[in-house]
C-alpha cells in the first residue's frame, strides 16, 4: 500500500507513534524515526522491520523540525506523508496551573507541528506543480495526531487547548494544499493504553530533557473512563495506529479537513 512512500513519524519510539511506524513500513514505506528518546528512537529504528533512519531530537527547539525533514529527503529524495504524534500531558486544574506548563502543551502539541509542516511544504506542494503538468494526479498526506481532549477535559486546559489548534491548523492546511494534492487530516484519540493513560504510579514518569514529568491517570478515574467507552475497554496502540494508516493510504485519496474521532465510541464534546 505505501510502497515508494517516504514518511516522517514523530515521537515513534514507542505507543501509538511506534505502532504508526510499524504499520507505514509494513506497507512498504521508508520511515524516519524521531523521538525526544535517541536511544529509544535508534532502538525502534533497528527492530522495526522496513527501511528507516533515525532524526533524534526535542521538536520545540529551533532547526529541530528543519533537519527532520532534512533526513528525510536527504535520504531518500522525496517525502510522502508527515506523521506529526510527537507529545506528552501536564496535567493541572486550571488554577493550579503554571505559565510554563501551559505554554509547554503549546509548543510541542500544535508550534512543533506547525514547524514540521512549515519545513516539509517545498516537498509537499512543489512536486504537484510538476505533476499538474505532466497530466498526472499524486496525493501526499499529512496526519496530525489530536485527542478528544480537544473537546474539553476537566484537568487538561493546556493539553485541551493546544489539541484544539492543531484541528484548526489541520483545517488550515486543507484548504491551502488542497490544491496541490495534499490530503490534511487529524485523528482525535479516546482512551488508548500508552504511557500517557497507564495507572498513575510513583514510576510512571517521563523524562523531558532533564525535567521529570508525572504521567499517567488515577486508577480510579481510569476505571470511570473505560465505562464511558462503548466498547468497554481502552484501545492499543495498534488499533489507534490504524486510523493513521487508513488516512495515509489510498482509501482515503478524497478525504481532507476531516478529524477521525478513535474512542471506541465514547461521545465527548461537539465534534462536528
Amino acid at each position: 500500500m505505501f510502497d515508494g512512500k517516504v514518511a516522517v513519524v514523530t515521537g515513534s519510539a514507542r505507543g501509538i507513534g511506534r505502532a504508526t511506524a510499524e504499520l507505514l513500513a509494513a506497507g512498504g514505506a521508508k520511515v524516519v524515526i524521531n523521538d525526544l528518546d535517541e536511544e529509544a528512537a535508534w532502538m525502534a529504528a533497528t527492530e522495526i522491520a522496513g527501511e528507516t533512519v533515525v532524526a533524534a531530537g526535542n521538536l520545540t527547539r529551533p532547526g529541530v523540525a528543519e533537519r527532520l525533514v532534512k533526513t528525510a529527503v536527504d535520504s531518500w529524495g522525496r517525502l510522502d506523508i508527515v506523521v506529526n504524534n510527537a507529545g506528552y500531558t501536564l496535567d493541572a486544574p486550571i488554577h493550579k496551573m503554571t505559565d510554563e506548563d501551559f505554554q509547554a502543551m503549546l509548543d510541542i502539541h500544535t508550534v512543533a507541528p506547525f514547524r514540521v509542516l512549515r519545513a516539509a511544504a517545498p516537498y509537499l506542494r512543489e512536486p504537484a506543480k510538476q505533476e499538474r503538468a505532466q497530466g498526472c494526479e499524486v496525493l501526499r498526506k499529512v496526519v496530525n495526531v489530536s485527542s478528544m481532549a480537544a473537546y474539553g477535559n476537566a484537568g487538561q486546559a493546556n493539553y485541551s487547548s493546544a489539541k484544539a489548534g492543531l484541528i484548526g491548523l489541520t483545517k488550515t492546511l486543507a484548504r491551502e494544499w488542497g490544491p496541490f494534492k495534499v490530503c490534511v487530516n487529524a485523528v482525535a484519540y479516546g482512551l488508548i493504553d500508552t504511557r500517557l493513560t497507564a495507572p498513575k504510579t510513583e514510576t510512571t514518569v517521563i523524562d523531558v530533557e532533564g525535567r521529570t514529568v508525572q504521567v499517567g491517570v488515577p486508577e480510579q478515574m481510569r476505571s470511570m473512563m473505560s465505562e464511558l467507552v462503548p466498547l468497554g475497554r481502552p484501545g492499543t496502540p495498534q488499533e489507534a495506529a490504524g486510523g493513521v494508516a487508513f488516512l495515509c493510504s489510498p482509501w482515503s485519496d478524497y478525504v481532507t479537513g476531516q478529524v477521525l474521532n478513535v474512542g471506541g465510541g465514547v461521545p465527548m464534546g461537539m465534534t462536528a
